[in-house]
């Protein structure tokens, strides 16, 4: 009678920690990709400059980037848990004091504390999976990116046609509004979070500090970053390269594409992630597919354009998802949140810098297609750093 519920209880613990892990993959997002529907009330309330307006854009990557490390230390200090939550109360607590800003400057402030927020969540989320979901890293990995992903949705599709109507228009109240669901998903976490045993806690102190001579984590970080750059430079070019070919009424459509595009992708991970996890080709051919959607945005007319950036959008979220179980399959376990912080630090250093090399592209040259050449490039690196990898097999894990 034993073994019957052992098994349940084990099932209903798994459930629990895949629903956790959805819930903190919408908390990464939700308030980041709140500003975005609101940055014209805002320009306009606070009389701000284009340049001011990329500033604020620009804060979250560049914290993304310069704060991971110190995710790092506090998972070792404090554990992943508790980081998660610190990361979560302090996300919401910057996107409320958004709401409040007087001035330009407060409301950088306030969205700094917002990106270190999630800044530290992010390396909390592979030892997680890696904790919770051992035997299934793949599909763990999937769960929280979906989260991600449906983070990223909710607040682009909301904010403009259901949030701003019921709150005034005020973008201040959007702002405490999207802060709400993060404190929700805190006080949930911290209510049914697995706790590690006392006999199960690290006996000596944990390392954090990255080692930046592992040939590892440099090609890990490279590839994420070159993930994450043609997302990002994508969302940043294509309005511009859309008005410069005289197709603006296809701006709003093709940045739902390249969005909405992602989830297919990371419903199909869902099913397949624990077959393809361990495997080099999915990176290729995602690379391709990339390389191939990247091209087909530069070449073809508008609805071709679209439909590329859907594809894009697919291919971009597959190879997130198998990236991001990476730390977990090739890091010791006491390892993993370092090796996880320093390819968040790398990664989100190159989506920085490679939309100014795309930027550059074009003003240097003066063909708007060129903005798409490091995108290309990003892709074929890629493809070219899969095979070195070495990604163990099951049985040898």
């Amino acid at each position: 009678m034993l073994a019957p519920k052992s098994r349940t209880d084990s099932k209903q613990q798994f459930l629990l920690c895949l629903l956790l892990l959805w819930l903190a993959g919408i908390g990464l997002r939700v308030t980041i990709l709140a500003v975005p529907p609101v940055i014209p009330l805002i320009r306009v309330d606070l009389g701000m400059s284009e340049t001011q307006v990329g500033i604020l854009t620009g804060l979250p990557p560049v914290l993304f980037a310069c704060a991971a490390v110190l995710g790092s230390l506090l998972i070792a200090r404090f554990g992943a848990v508790k980081t998660l939550l610190a990361g979560l109360f302090a996300t919401a607590a910057g996107s409320a004091l958004r709401g409040a800003a007087p001035d330009i400057w407060f409301l950088y402030a306030a969205t700094i504390v917002t990106g270190f927020g999630v800044a530290i969540m992010h390396p909390s989320l592979p030892p997680l999976v890696r904790s919770w979901t051992p035997q299934r890293i793949g599909f763990g990995t999937a769960v929280f990116t979906n989260g991600l992903l449906v983070g990223e949705i909710f607040p682009v599709a909301l904010t403009i046609p259901v949030v701003l109507p019921l709150l005034g228009n005020s973008w201040r109240a959007s702002f405490v509004l999207w802060a709400v669901p993060v404190v929700i998903i805190a006080l949930i976490v911290m209510a049914l979070a697995p706790r590690r045993p006392a006999s199960a806690q690290p006996k000596t102190p944990q390392r954090w500090w990255p080692d930046w001579r592992d040939p590892l984590i440099w090609r890990l970080g490279i590839a994420l970053g070159s993930v994450n750059s043609m997302y990002f430079s994508a969302n940043a070019f294509l309005p511009d390269y859309l008005h410069h070919i005289g197709r603006p009424d296809l701006v709003s459509a093709a940045l739902t594409a390249l969005n909405v595009g992602q989830i297919p992708a990371s419903l199909l991970l869902l099913a397949v992630a624990g077959r393809l996890e361990r495997a080099i080709w999915p990176h290729v051919v995602c690379g391709a597919g990339s390389l191939a959607a990247i091209v087909g945005i530069a070449v073809l007319p508008g609805p071709g354009i679209v439909a590329c950036a859907a594809v894009l959008g697919f291919f971009a979220a597959a190879i997130l998802i198998l990236m991001l179980a990476l730390p977990p399959l090739l890091a010791p376990p006491d390892d993993v949140h370092r090796v996880s912080a320093a390819m968040f630090t790398i990664s989100y250093s190159c989506a920085v810098i490679t939309p100014v090399f795309s930027g550059l592209a074009w003003d240097l040259s003066g063909i708007a297609q060129s903005a798409f050449v490091p995108l290309g490039a990003c892709a074929v690196i890629l493809m070219a750093l899969a095979p070195s990898l070495r990604l163990p097999r099951k049985t040898d894990a």
